[in-house]
């Protein structure tokens, strides 16, 4: 009897120019739907429900937290994004090539994903193993698109750190999911409609 002989795929990091569209939106579900699955074992790991790391006790306080911060998020991007040259903050065309022909519906979609996914796993897995600055510290790591220059990447670290404390003070994944989604989406929907003008 032969012997098969099995071989991993090859996995590479491809450039912003060879993504097309739909390899983009490939990529995105699929590494969404790993982060979702890692989160979700990881808090099962830690004997914790995850359906309760989403109970909402106080909305008032929720929408406070997590519009609170997306505010304040806003502002000190608008502020860097006019003392900074255009380059310090390029992402090498990633959020344009992801956003700039998406239908509404589909930029919505998308942010709601990647804000519970990403948040399930940084805020709720992540974040009561190590703390705070620890998963800011993985947090920024991950989003390695960023890591060309200093700037985005210290943004990155203190929006993840800004994202842990509204979640240990309102003591639901709720806000920084809703903070999360009202970032991506806002950010989204500017550069859909900035490059149709």
């Amino acid at each position: 009897m032969k012997k098969r002989k099995w071989k991993l795929p090859k996995i590479q990091q491809a450039k912003p120019e060879q993504l097309n569209d739909r390899l983009l939106l490939i990529n995105l579900y699929i590494t969404q739907g790993l982060t979702l699955l890692i989160g979700l074992v990881w808090i099962l790991l830690q004997r914790r429900n995850p359906l309760a790391l989403f109970q909402l006790q106080h909305p008032g306080q929720v929408a406070a937290w997590g519009l609170g911060l997306a505010a304040v998020m806003f502002a000190v991007d608008f502020l860097v994004s006019r003392i900074t040259p255009e380059e310090v903050m390029d992402d090498g065309g990633i959020n344009n090539m992801l956003f700039q022909r998406r239908p509404v519906w589909h930029i919505i979609v998308i942010s709601a994903v990647v804000a519970v996914c990403e948040e399930l796993l940084f805020r709720g897995a992540v974040q009561h193993a190590f703390g705070p600055y620890w998963t800011s510290i993985l947090f920024a790591v991950i989003h390695v698109r960023y890591l060309k220059h200093w700037i985005p990447t210290g943004w990155v670290f203190l929006s993840s750190y800004g994202l842990g404390y509204i979640y240990i003070h309102s003591g639901t994944l709720l806000a920084p999911v809703l903070c999360h989604f009202m970032i991506d989406c806002v950010s989204g929907l500017v550069i859909r409609f900035r490059r149709e003008a």
